[in-house]
């Protein structure tokens, strides 16, 4: 789970969650109206969504400022002093709960002012001051910003919004050996794209973690790394994922197999050779290529409505080169992206038909298999 204490179970058909459980090879997938019910966003929104979870990159956060990201029905908001310490607040006044800047948005600033009555509050969180309350008696400490557990990770912001999520070293477990090599915290991200998909979140991670269906629809994609290559792995940490080859032509995943990029130095020859898909439960995509890294960041707005922010990053030298141009990563992917959003969202309206039952996994869907029995292990509150 990614949170802790005890968990109701989801709204969800039991009998269909046990054979989502039973073993690879027999199983089925999650049951219908996971994929289709209010019920079952809003319940994962507090208890798998609950715990840590990815607000994007840390550069985006410069020291003296700050953002507001959405976490569901409510923000959070992020701060780093002058000193460089990255801070994060429940996005409420203490005064009568307005936003103190609306989701999305992101400024320099010396202060944290509400808009609504102009209460302030240092980048801290604590409270400069109240207009209007002059010779009144205020408890400034006790009215400081809501502080919410924030940490960065290789260049990534997590937060754990309700404070009942595992210890974040465990939440990363293993993942930390598979990313910690590509030196991911001094990249640079130049060019990021918004996606607004039809569908629902587990089924774009679904699409994530397999290749079964690359041959029908990527052919960009099969020319530079064979669908049938690699293998998902199993590892400690709230994490799925896997590796795939490169063709022995291909030095990276682009529309030609050449990079426009150079490589990531101290990598491994394994990892030279392959890109690593990983999802970090709930809502982040890592892949790791030999020469940039990208990331998808997913956000569940209805139950068949998803934003994702997909970014491309490179190593801070090779982005700031005079004439580097990422479109050789940005184009293939934009490519791929939308082959796969049009089949994702194919999925979510072809399980809107009301004699639809979830169906098996295929031999090379293992990775699938992770995924699923993590969401239904956690629907049992197991």
């Amino acid at each position: 789970m990614l949170v802790t204490g005890t968990v109701p179970p989801a709204p969800v058909d039991v009998e269909q969650v046990h054979r989502a459980l039973a073993p690879f090879g027999s199983s089925r997938m999650l049951p219908r109206g996971s994929y289709l019910d209010d019920a079952v966003l809003a319940w994962e929104r507090e208890h798998v969504f609950g715990g840590w979870q990815c607000l994007g990159r840390s550069s985006d956060i410069a020291a003296g400022g700050m953002s507001a990201e959405s976490v569901g029905e409510y923000g959070v908001l992020l701060t780093r002093d002058g000193d460089g310490v990255l801070r994060g607040f429940e996005n409420a006044c203490r005064h009568r709960g307005h936003e103190l800047m609306p989701c999305g948005g992101s400024q320099q600033t010396k202060a944290i002012v509400c808009p609504y009555h102009a209460w302030s509050y240092r980048l801290d969180g604590s409270l400069i001051g109240a207009p209007g309350h002059r010779g009144a008696e205020l408890d400034k400490p006790a009215l400081g910003l809501k502080p919410v557990e924030v940490r960065e990770w290789h260049g990534w912001v997590f937060v754990d919004r309700t404070g009942r999520g595992i210890p974040f070293e465990e939440h990363i477990g293993e993942l930390e050996a598979v990313v910690a090599p590509y030196g991911a915290a001094g990249f640079v991200t130049p060019v990021s794209h918004e996606y607004d998909v039809a569908a629902n979140w587990k089924v774009i991670i679904e699409n994530y973690q397999e290749c079964y269906h690359c041959s029908m629809i990527h052919p960009e994609l099969c020319r530079v790394s064979p669908p049938e290559s690699g293998e998902n792995i199993e590892k400690d940490g709230n994490w799925v994922g896997g590796w795939m080859d490169l063709r022995a032509d291909a030095q990276t995943m682009s529309l030609d197999g050449r990079s426009g990029g150079v490589a990531i130095q101290k990598l491994s020859e394994h990892e030279q050779r392959t890109v690593m898909y990983v999802a970090v439960l709930p809502n982040l995509l890592i892949s790791l290529h030999p020469d940039y890294v990208m990331t998808h960041l997913l956000t569940p707005l209805t139950p068949d409505r998803t934003r994702i922010r997909c970014s491309w990053a490179f190593p801070s030298d090779v982005a700031n080169a005079e004439g580097f141009d990422p479109t050789y990563a940005v184009d293939f992917w934009d490519l791929t992206n939308r082959q796969d959003w049009a089949a994702c969202e194919s999925v979510q309206r072809g399980m809107k038909a009301p004699h639809f039952e979830p169906g098996p996994l295929a031999p090379s869907e293992d990775g699938v298999y992770h995924f699923v029995s993590y969401l239904a292990k956690a629907y049992l509150g197991t």
